[in-house]
């Protein structure tokens, strides 16, 4: 009998049931209230953004040195995806939650785990249908970038991708917040505000731990609004997006051991527990990933290419001991300036903070100090720029410091336009096909849909 059933469940059609839960969750209006409210939201913030960047760019264009700063990367995207970022942040999780919300609310989550399908293929389906609902909310996002293609602006293939990507990871991340809320609760509301405390919540954390060492450094890195800073700055982190696909499946699994009505509480909190403890190790593990990418135009995030070729020659291990505190500026600036970049570009590089020992171990002198040690080799400087480091730490190697490609320099893009017609796009005419998408599919359909051999949903 068992092998019967496990030939049925193996040999149910996927499509039907896919094209259910899609129906499902465009029939809802949770869907398309937030596509009615995110195109004001991102038409506003691509205005402001296009607006701000042509002001920038009536003086760059008398000064080419002004012009390098300008990067649309920074200067349109980041804004104008910040604010869909909020939107998903706060609205996305109520659309997550209408696909399996309604059906554990009318009892007929039920009749759907009694199908030929798998608990974990009606979880999986169910998270195809989140992932369509996140495109379709990404249209107004999207149609902001063709508008600034259509206003002359400029778009660089793998930073636009990237940030993309790092969205759609965390549309995933949130939306299998609200798939875990809906199966755990009894309701979509209660759903709804868990959902809600684990989104926000994460905003309070980073607020509260920013700049703190310690165990508050780490738990300060589990919050979701540090999840897209990287993709932000173009740069694509193996061991981020590792750690947001732990998290994705993770969530789906702990929805699978959730999913089934009526089954013994014990038996849930025991498999929750056990997965949870696979998750943290599975997060430690991806947490040692440390291979990244710098997909940005402008190489913000790396040496020159001249100096990263050099750098990857070093191969001695090189011990970076710096005397700050985690919460100085000069620390964050030496991070992102030399720390980080010298991480990426050499094969042996290990930092060690010592900012809050200084007062117990070492004088007041020795603070702001960074001592550098290279094989059996050590110099100590205070200067956070890569143009005293690098020079120091070439000296210690016994190299010669590269000469300076030409042609490397970011030339910048201003552009002095208006978006202000866009604004009828945002506010009037994508609305306007919204409401009529959302007339057409509310329709009665004449059809029903077939699950399985003969089930009618």
């Amino acid at each position: 009998m068992r092998s019967r059933d496990a030939d049925r469940r193996l040999a149910a059609p996927i499509a039907p049931l896919l094209a259910k839960e899609i129906r499902e969750i465009t029939a809802g209006r949770a869907l398309w209230t937030m596509l009615l409210l995110v195109c004001p939201l991102v038409g506003y913030s691509f205005a402001q953004a296009v607006s701000l960047y042509s002001e920038s760019s009536s003086a760059a264009l008398q000064s080419p040195v002004l012009a390098r700063s300008l990067s649309p990367l920074d200067g349109i995207l980041v804004p104008t995806f910040g604010s869909f970022y909020v939107a998903v942040t706060l609205l996305f999780p109520f659309v997550a939650i209408r696909v399996l919300g309604q059906e554990k609310e009318t009892g007929a989550l039920r009749l759907l785990v009694q199908l030929p399908y798998r608990h974990s293929t009606l979880v999986l389906v169910k998270l195809c249908a989140v992932l369509a609902g996140w495109l379709m909310v990404s249209v107004p996002a999207l149609s902001a970038l063709a508008m600034w293609a259509v206003l002359g602006g400029h778009l660089a293939a793998p930073e636009t991708l990237n940030l993309l990507f790092g969205h759609l990871l965390y549309g995933l991340l949130v939306g299998g917040i609200g798939l875990l809320a809906a199966t755990i609760s009894d309701s979509s509301a209660t759903a709804a505000i868990v959902a809600l405390a684990v989104t926000i919540g994460s905003w309070v954390l980073d607020f509260t731990l920013a700049g703190r060492s310690g165990w508050s450094a780490w738990f300060a890195q589990l919050s979701l609004t540090r999840t897209l800073r990287p993709f932000e700055e173009g740069l694509l982190s193996a061991g981020l997006v590792l750690g947001i696909a732990v998290v994705i499946s993770g969530l789906t699994a702990l929805t699978i051991i959730w999913l089934p009505p009526g089954s013994h509480r014990r038996t849930r909190f025991a498999r929750s527990v056990a997965c949870l403890f696979m998750i943290v190790l599975a997060l430690g593990a991806a947490a040692q990933a440390r291979k990244s990418l710098d997909v940005s135009e402008d190489r913000r995030n790396s040496f020159s290419a001249a100096d990263e070729r050099l750098l990857a020659t070093l191969r001695l291990p090189l011990v970076i001991t710096v005397n700050l505190a985690p919460e100085d500026p000069r620390y964050i600036d030496l991070r992102r300036n030399v720390l980080a970049k010298l991480e990426r570009a050499m094969p042996d590089v290990a930092v060690v903070l010592a900012g809050a020992r200084q007062n117990a171990a070492s004088s007041p002198d020795a603070y702001g100090q960074i001592e550098y040690v290279y094989g059996n080799r050590n110099d100590v400087s205070r200067s956070t720029s890569p143009r005293e480091i690098l020079p120091l730490l070439y000296a210690l190697a016994g190299a010669q410091p590269p000469v300076p490609g030409s042609g490397e320099d970011y030339p910048g893009y201003p552009l002095i336009a208006s978006a202000n017609a866009s604004l009828l796009w945002f506010f009037g005419g994508l609305p306007l096909l919204i409401a009529l998408a959302w007339w057409r599919i509310r329709r009665p359909a004449t059809k029903p849909y077939l699950i399985g051999k003969g089930a009618k949903s």
